[in-house]
């Protein structure tokens, strides 16, 4: 399925503008957050804001951007289900092909000496992990990539064959569950280390 639009939400930044760069020359729309949207748009990369996408501001100090239908909706739809077709286009909700998601820094944040626990608690990642697993669990019609090594991989995919193949879109989406399963180990640890002190 040819990847026509794409969400890009990353904390981690490495290798973000060269890969948004590829995306764009195969004619794939970028949606973009906050912080992201600035870096791309700094480097001359067309990206539409996801607040314009939503039609919500980012609210609640960057808290609440992506938690929207349109957003998840985008990304959970059922390409080939008749249903989800059409509410997906009675709600006014296009398909997102491409998730490109890396998490909040919580376990560098609390490695840090001295971090206070209202430190650690805003670098706990909601919207992130939630737009991974949608993607994840919709690996049959959308790739997921949570790690910079993979962007050369993929973009050459989508240069070679304007999508990303399904054994790819499957061994990526297993890549999202580990990366989302490891982030809540840590965020588990550091709270039982909480309840222990």
């Amino acid at each position: 399925m040819k990847i026509k639009r794409a969400l890009i939400s990353v904390s981690d930044k490495t290798g973000i503008v060269e890969f948004g760069k590829k995306l764009v020359a195969n004619g794939i729309e970028i949606i973009s957050t906050g912080g992201t949207m600035k870096a791309l748009r700094d480097a001359g990369v067309p990206v539409t804001y996801v607040s314009d996408v939503t039609g919500f501001p980012e609210i609640m100090d960057g808290r609440v951007k992506t938690l929207n239908p349109k957003i998840h909706g985008g990304i959970l739809g059922v390409r080939d289900n008749p249903k989800h077709v059409a509410e997906m286009k009675q709600h006014g909700i296009k398909s997102i092909d491409l998730v490109v998601v890396n998490l909040y820094p919580f376990q560098e944040t609390i490695a840090k000496p001295n971090v206070t626990m209202d430190e650690a608690i805003e670098n706990i990642d909601i919207g992130g992990p939630a737009m991974i697993r949608a993607a994840a669990k919709n690996f049959k019609y959308v790739a997921v990539v949570t790690n910079p090594n993979r962007y050369d991989e993929v973009a050459s995919m989508i240069d070679k064959e304007g999508c990303v193949n399904g054994l790819m879109r499957l061994k990526l989406a297993q890549e999202a569950f580990d990366h989302t399963s490891k982030y809540d180990a840590a965020i588990e640890k550091y709270l039982l280390e909480l309840t222990e002190r």
